[in-house]
């Protein structure tokens, strides 16, 4: 029987629990020099110099897919997407985290870990928001979007009590003031210093909602969602939109399950991703925001699935460096190895 990414990884983790996991840390290939870039000022602080007026629905954003998987020691290569720990990343303008929660042993009743499948990352939420504090503390100017999805699959389910957790961190724990919880797109004005909420996951908050739906092009009434990270018989572990139980708000699904090869080219994967940037572009009347992951699943290393496909992204970038318009959100695998990728996408702010 032939076992989805998912699951190699769930055995994987059962299979090497204890034992020493090399990670897959060498360097990228090199980077190609870009004639200099107009100035976006310091990286750890980009927002800061943007109009207060200006809404996120007109901003490309980088952030990272599964965020906090930055170690090959918890699950296994398979799992780890990040080199980049959280401080590290908004120091180099990553502004959208994408977190996978579920219980934490022996404090199911009041707190998270951070999972990736079964795996988990070594961190707890508490640890997250705290990075997130501590960062915006320094910086009021910037604000982080965080997608907050229930990662299904762990040995420390809370079931249906995922929200009230949740709850406990706004309040028994203090971190209500750290969000910004609406259920409309902020201008930065509305939300400097604070965690922009998506929400996926079951909960009666007043709260921006991820699409409902998986592995596809989906939308809603706040979003439109890329996110086809597997194809037919492909090994395939969750990069985005599978579970959270969510009363989501009209959320559909456009294209459905993908039916073609990925491949290992990352070549059906770019067009996805390239079409999601054509389409942000073109809404001038910036109707939803766009979120554009460029990671997805195959029959091998997350990091080799990103040296296939990042070169692609860096040449459309490159290919489209003066034109009008924003791209949204574009979460991604290891941006620390495809500098002018991350240096593009902000550059797009200041045009």
């Amino acid at each position: 029987m032939r076992l989805t990414r998912r699951e190699f990884v769930r055995t994987a983790v059962a299979a090497t629990a204890g034992a020493a996991v090399a990670g897959l840390t060498a360097a990228g290939a090199q980077a190609t020099p870009l004639p200099p870039r107009r100035s976006v000022g310091a990286p750890q602080s980009w927002m800061g110099t943007l109009p207060d007026s200006t809404s996120l629905l007109r901003l490309t954003i980088p952030g990272t897919h599964d965020s906090c998987c930055n170690n090959a020691l918890h699950g296994t290569p398979w799992a780890q997407t990040q080199n980049w720990a959280l401080p590290d990343q908004f120091q180099q303008g990553i502004r959208f985290l994408d977190m996978r929660l579920n219980g934490l042993q022996d404090h199911m009743s009041d707190s998270f870990g951070v999972y990736h499948s079964s795996a988990y990352q070594g961190i707890t939420f508490d640890g997250v928001l705290d990075a997130c504090r501590n960062f915006l503390a320094r910086n009021p100017g910037e604000v982080i979007v965080m997608r907050v999805k229930k990662e299904d699959g762990t040995d420390n389910d809370v079931g249906g009590s995922f929200e009230q957790v949740f709850d406990g961190y706004l309040d028994a724990k203090g971190y209500r003031s750290l969000f910004w919880i609406g259920n409309h797109v902020p201008t930065l004005g509305e939300a400097r210093g604070r965690i922009v909420l998506i929400a996926q996951f079951g909960n009666q908050l007043p709260a921006l909602q991820w699409p409902t739906g998986d592995n596809g092009n989906l939308s809603n009434n706040y979003f439109y969602l890329q996110d086809h990270y597997k194809a037919n018989g492909l090994m395939g572990i969750d990069s985005g939109s599978a579970g959270g139980t969510g009363s989501f708000g009209g959320g559909k699904t456009i294209g459905g399950t993908g039916s073609a090869d990925v491949g290992s080219s990352g070549g059906d994967k770019f067009s996805y991703v390239s079409n999601c940037f054509d389409k942000a572009a073109a809404d001038t009347g910036n109707s939803l925001m766009y979120i554009n992951f460029t990671s997805y699943s195959d029959n091998a290393w997350p990091r080799d699935n990103a040296d296939a496909i990042m070169p692609q992204v860096e040449r459309y970038l490159t290919a489209h460096r003066t034109q009008a318009g924003h791209f949204g959100i574009v979460p991604m695998d290891f941006p620390d190895l495809f500098p002018n990728v991350l240096g593009l996408l902000l550059e797009k702010n200041f045009l």
